[in-house]
């Protein structure tokens, strides 16, 4: 029996199971695909971001740092220090920055970073229960492949391999599609995964030195 037989010989229930396989696998490459765009965008924009912002802090222009942030509006990193520098625009002009207006900004960088994280995140937890799921989506069509198999023994009286095909090639195909899924699911969501890591570590640090960078500013104006 070659795979045309098989998917043939295949029921209405081991259809159905790998009807929701098949979407569950649409939708892997739809986040696969926007993810990897999505981070790639990121990554690319930050490069080129950071090197300019750090230029522009150098020269203690605020305004020009600002609106760096503003057509970088990809990037992460930009995101996370636009939020910060936003609560400093007022005091880019002053001979002092005062205390409060750095722990606002160091809030705010919190805050972007939060929402930062979560965006990054997005669809990652839809392919951990895709991962997770669908082996047991197809294992569930392997049951019903392996009864259907009883049955057809039970109807010809026979324990011959005629009569057991049609289930045993339903479960077969149930149990590939499943592991075909499940599959590329983990691997796209630990990959995924490490990338947000990665991402994270950049924010922390890129917002450490911001925070930093006042903190200095505001001890050599005070001296």
């Amino acid at each position: 029996m070659d795979f045309g037989e098989m998917l043939a010989a295949m029921g209405l229930v081991a259809w159905m199971t790998v009807g929701i396989l098949f979407l569950m696998s649409i939708y892997i490459i739809m986040v696969g695909i926007e993810r990897f765009l999505t981070y790639k965008e990121a990554r690319k924009q930050s490069k080129e971001y950071v090197s300019l912002v750090a230029e522009s802090l150098k020269k203690g222009n605020l305004e020009e740092a600002f609106a760096l942030g503003e057509q970088y509006n990809k990037s992460h990193l930009a995101k996370v220090l636009t939020s910060g520098l936003k609560e400093m625009e007022a005091h880019g002009k002053s001979k002092d920055i005062p205390g409060e207006a750095v722990e606002a900004s160091q809030r705010s960088i919190e805050r972007a970073t939060a929402i930062c994280i979560e965006n990054f995140k997005k669809g990652l937890s839809v392919l951990a229960t895709i991962g997770s799921t669908a082996p047991f989506v197809g294992l569930f069509g392997t049951t019903v492949g392996i009864l259907n198999a009883f049955s057809g023994m039970a109807r010809e009286e026979s324990a011959g391999i005629g009569a057991v095909a049609g289930g045993i090639s339903e479960a077969l195909v149930a149990t590939a599609f499943g592991l075909a899924v499940a599959v590329p699911a983990v691997w796209l969501f630990n990959y995924f995964t490490n990338k947000v890591e990665t991402f994270i570590v950049e924010m922390d640090n890129s917002s450490s030195e911001l925070i930093d960078y006042f903190l200095k500013k505001r001890s050599e104006d005070r001296g």
